[in-house]
């Protein structure tokens, strides 16, 4: 997916350097770029944050049973 989102960086820089002027490629990149792979890598990364909490609730747990 990193690979894709490497892509998709390129080709939309490149529409934005092609525009007519400077607020027109930002707009452009942000709205075609920052917002949907930013969308994009927050949907995917659910999964890993999921996995985080268990992993520290597991923790917790267990460093609270060792002290009592």
């Amino acid at each position: 997916m990193l690979m894709t989102a490497i892509a998709w960086i390129y080709v939309v820089g490149l529409m934005a350097l092609t525009e007519p002027s400077v607020v027109a490629g930002l707009m452009t990149f942000l709205l075609y770029c920052v917002l949907p792979l930013s969308i994009l890598f927050y949907l995917t990364g659910s999964r890993r944050r999921k996995r985080k909490a268990q992993r520290l609730a597991e923790a917790a747990a267990k460093t609270k049973t060792a002290d009592t």
